[in-house]
C-alpha cells in the first residue's frame, strides 16, 4: 500500500540533499532510520558500560571504606 504524506518544501530540499543517485525518498527515510536506530543502540551499550564502571568503582570505594570501618573501634 502506498501512502502520500505532506512535506514542508524546506524537509524535500533537505532530503533531495540526502539523496545519492536515484533514491526515493523512501529510501532516504529508511536509511535515515536506520542510522537513528543504531545510534540508539551505541548510546545504550555505551550508558549500560558507563553504570557498569560505576558500579565498580563504587564497590571498590565500598571496600576501602570496609577495611577502615574494621580498623576503628566505634564505641559512641
Amino acid at each position: 500500500m502506498v501512502t502520500t504524506i505532506q512535506l514542508n518544501e524546506n524537509v524535500k530540499n533537505a532530503l533531495d540533499r540526502l539523496k545519492t543517485n536515484k533514491e526515493t525518498y523512501e529510501q532516504i527515510i529508511l536509511n535515515l532510520m536506520k542510522v537513528a536506530e543504531e545510534q540508539k543502540r551505541k548510546q545504550e551499550k555505551l550508558l549500560i558500560e558507563g553504570c557498569k564502571a560505576m558500579a565498580e568503582d563504587s564497590l571498590k570505594i565500598n571496600k576501602e571504606l570496609e577495611a577502615i570501618d574494621a580498623e576503628l573501634d566505634w564505641e559512641w
